[in-house]
């Protein structure tokens, strides 16, 4: 203790875990003001030794990669769009040639209309589909959109259909029941999508 014009002045004693004050009062006796504890704060700018080096950031990347994945899906769909139209047009083309050569009436050649008509649906659901990738829409929508798809491609291959094509009649026969079979898988699974959407708009 510092006497200075004969008063009394505080002497402090720290240490790592208290601060210990000593103060002495008029009569001499001492006073002793004991501090909470205190900690030292965690050093955030030099990490310790043995936590490893962080992975650096590679957000960014992802970002980029994302944005090459929707410029891809949306050229996807624009080539799309583009073999709709082409393949409108070709079949308007011949729909008028078969009129004016008389054509028209033979039943293989309706058939054949109506196998490249089906066809540009299958590329006008292929189409929505890409589309629908692109926009986030829904899972249940896009799951739609792919069985329509498969049910137009499967009742294409149905209507063309023709048991000459084939070598053999088990062969055929074999093709027919495959062709049932898809038939008969893709229209549960859109019935029970139908039921699973009704059910979900009643809750």
């Amino acid at each position: 203790m510092r006497e200075n014009n004969g008063l009394a002045t505080p002497t402090r004693t720290t240490d790592s875990l208290h601060r210990h004050t000593e103060v002495r009062g008029p009569r001499g006796d001492s006073v002793t003001d004991d501090a909470e504890p205190t900690t030292a704060a965690p050093d955030t700018e030099h990490p310790q030794e043995g936590e490893g080096e962080r992975w650096p950031d590679l957000g960014p990347i992802v970002d980029a990669s994302d944005f090459l994945m929707h410029a891809v899906e949306t050229g996807g769909a624009v080539v799309f769009a583009l073999l709709f139209g082409i393949g409108l047009i070709d079949l308007v083309v011949l729909i008028v040639e078969s009129v004016r050569t008389g054509e028209i009436s033979d039943p293989a050649v309706v058939v054949t209309f109506v196998d490249r008509g089906l066809l540009l649906f299958i590329i006008a659901e292929v189409y929505q589909t890409v589309v629908a990738y692109v926009r986030g829409q829904s899972p249940r929508r896009i799951l739609r959109l792919v069985i329509f798809t498969g049910l137009i491609a499967i009742i294409r291959k149905v209507i063309v259909f023709r048991t000459e094509v084939y070598g053999s009649k088990m062969e055929a026969l074999t093709v027919a029941a495959t062709y049932a079979v898809l038939l008969a898988g893709l229209g549960a699974i859109m019935l029970i999508d139908q039921r699973a959407g009704i059910l979900s708009d009643s809750e």
